[in-house]
């Protein structure tokens, strides 16, 4: 049955149910896909096809036995940090090749739970330091929408699988901005839920403050489904919230009215330097929600220009502590020496590209006596400063109005040169992660050549329905989400 991968997770679970196709179809049209596109995107780093088709036999088993679950059957793309038994989990790093998960994380165990199918896993920024997947150390992604630019990152290869219809949904996570960028650069929805709302046990830690996992899908309908399978609590994660999850999916119906509701606009966020047809395309967006019936009210996040300085302080702090435990001894690559100092000095440097020995080498420097007072401890309390400005905010309205990226996706090569100019492209998400709050990325235009555009809805902490709903209604009522790259 042919142009099953095209579909949703909705769309797909309809037909599931009608008896319209089986999961073995369905991944089996999804295969078909990764053998046609991935050569030119290059999503994926491993792919067990023999094993995909198990897991959708034993759906298929299950749907016949009565189980009527959203998510059962349908293929699901993992980013290479997230833990699953048996298959390789590198962080695309070399200093992890050989290595092989002895278990599931907590989300793999909800999604298996679920029925979904764990298609293969996708490329991604080394340890999830980057904004565009260059920094990958197993693979190079490309944009579907472009071959010549960037899909964003670290979720890169997520974004890109999606948006190329080689999967139907994926699994990324978000530590500054690591979901929702991808998705506004390949034209996919990626939510970046409240910090503790998912467990991170299983994850391939990069800051533990700031990492989330979420989803990257075609719909945000197919993204509320997608919560409502990896959102719970987890005792093996202490940051864990205990908290009953919502029916996000049930809760989005066919009204898309946003009268009652107040959308805040921060003047913060229209930053210098914005591309135009960015800013142009979010300001549209920000009338078509006022045309649905919402109030639009200027907010203000004075704090939120300095973000990126205490982003690039707790997140490299907390990337050296939670690194030092790849030393060449237990798991991974390693590199003899004639000492256990020598030896680690060489795994590590052979191990690591350049963009994490970066990393590490600030939050040492960050943590290190004489400077902990003047670097760390000082944007510990700068942060609590943004999370106080988001907190006023949302005393005056239900959800921000934003833009995800200052640009469209940019070409490969163009950044690689400066870090520090990589490092600005997270200026607009890195707050929220700060904050801990939750936030979206959906598709709200195109650039003149021809390159998704995304707007970004915030919502204050614990709030995913509220910002599911505004993106649903706003992506119900326009036709971009429609639009499919060329391949």
């Amino acid at each position: 049955m042919a142009d099953l991968h095209k579909l949703t997770i909705s769309e797909l679970s309809e037909k599931l149910a009608a008896g319209d196709c089986t999961s073995v179809d369905i991944v089996n049209d999804v295969l078909a896909s990764i053998e046609a596109n991935d050569g030119s995107v290059g999503a994926y780093l491993t792919l067990n096809a023999e094993d995909a088709l198990a897991q959708a036999e034993a759906a298929d088993e299950r749907r016949a036995a009565g189980e009527k679950l959203p998510m059962l059957g349908i293929p699901v793309a993992i980013k290479d940090l997230l833990n699953v038994k048996g298959q390789p989990c590198t962080c695309s790093s070399k200093i992890l090749e050989g290595y092989t998960a002895p278990y599931d994380a907590t989300v793999i165990a909800k999604l298996r739970e679920a029925g979904a199918i764990l298609l293969g896993r996708v490329n991604m920024d080394e340890f999830a330091m980057g904004s565009s997947t260059e920094n990958a150390a197993l693979g190079k992604t490309s944009n579907p929408w472009n071959l010549d630019h960037v899909p964003g990152g670290s979720s890169g290869g997520s974004a890109a699988c999606v948006a190329a219809d080689e999967a139907i949904a994926s699994l990324g996570s978000d530590t500054g901005g690591s979901i929702r960028q991808p998705a506004a650069f390949c034209g996919c929805v990626g939510v970046k839920p409240t910090y503790g709302r998912v467990s991170r046990f299983g994850l391939t830690a990069f800051a533990s403050s700031l990492d989330q996992i979420g989803p990257i899908t075609k719909t945000v309908k197919d993204s509320a489904i997608l919560m409502e399978a990896i959102c719970g609590h987890d005792p093996m994660d202490s940051s864990s919230i205990e908290m009953d999850v919502p029916a996000f999916g049930e809760k989005l119906t066919a009204d898309t009215s946003l009268a009652g509701m107040k959308l805040g606009l921060p003047k913060e966020y229209f930053v210098e330097g914005m591309d135009p047809e960015v800013e142009q395309s979010v300001r549209d967006a920000v009338e078509h929600c006022r045309n649905l019936g919402a109030e639009i009210v200027d907010v203000s996040l004075p704090n939120a220009k300095y973000a990126i300085a205490v982003y690039y302080i707790i997140a490299t702090a907390e990337a050296s502590a939670n690194l030092a435990r790849f030393d060449g001894i237990r798991y991974g690559r390693r590199i003899d020496g004639k000492d256990p100092a020598d030896l680690y000095g060489k795994t590590r440097s052979a191990g690591f590209g350049p963009e994490v020995k970066r990393r590490i080498i600030l939050g040492t420097y960050v943590l290190s006596s004489g400077y902990y007072d003047a670097y760390y401890k000082k944007a510990q309390k700068v942060r609590t400063l943004i999370r106080n400005d988001f907190t006023e905010a949302f005393k005056q309205c239900d959800a921000i109005l934003a833009p995800v990226t200052p640009t469209p996706a940019y070409k490969k090569g163009d950044k690689t040169d400066d870090p520090l100019k990589m490092y600005l492209d997270d200026i607009l998400t890195t707050p929220i992660n700060l904050a801990g709050n939750c936030a979206l990325s959906l598709p709200c235009g195109f650039a003149s050549n021809g390159l998704p555009i995304g707007l970004q809805i915030i919502g204050d902490a614990f709030q995913e329905d509220t910002i599911l709903k505004v993106g649903h209604a706003y992506e119900q009522t326009t036709e971009w989400h429609t639009r499919k790259p060329e391949l």
